[in-house]
């Protein structure tokens, strides 16, 4: 089975009933990543100027994200962003992610690949399992907020009060 699995990207797909703008959004600008993804995204232009939160990024801008209930920042650069259906980032040491929206029969259909992965025997499990994993979540997340208005995972909390949850 290695053989046939590179370990370096895969793929995600998931259609959501919004509009082709709204799921852009969502990915697009501070005020639409925070409410469905990250406790904070922070953006900055090419001169180093912040971006407001309903603000599209554009390609060459910075970021750095904190996470709900992770003691950790993630920065990183908006590698495309054309304002409509495509917007990529860096996304740590788990390489890049690339975001393809499409209208289908559905509503909207998310695409999401992330590439570049490392193949050594920790990025496999961290990042290649563990981010497929994760995407999984925080898209069916993103699905839940745009059509029903909720989120699916707990904000704001004190990790050690999630944990506490999760191991009761």
């Amino acid at each position: 089975m290695e053989s046939q699995n590179k370990w370096t990207s895969f793929s995600k797909r998931i259609h959501i009933q919004a509009t082709m703008d709204q799921v852009y959004r969502a990915w697009a600008c501070s005020s639409g990543i925070e409410s469905w993804f990250l406790e904070q995204a922070t953006y900055w232009d090419s001169s180093k100027q912040k971006r407001k939160g309903e603000e599209l990024v554009q390609r060459g801008d910075s970021f750095t994200w904190k996470w709900h209930n992770w003691d950790f920042e993630e920065k990183g650069e908006i590698l495309e962003a054309n304002g409509k259906d495509r917007i990529s980032f860096t996304f740590g040491a788990g390489g890049n992610v690339h975001i393809h929206l499409k209208e289908s029969q559905w509503g909207v259909e998310v695409e999401l690949t992330q590439d570049h992965i490392p193949t050594d025997e920790e990025s496999k499990l961290n990042i290649f399992v563990g981010c497929s994993t994760g995407w999984t979540f925080w898209l069916t997340n993103l699905k839940a907020w745009l059509e029903y208005g909720i989120t699916l995972h707990i904000k704001g909390l004190p990790q050690s009060e999630t944990q506490n949850l999760v191991n009761s």
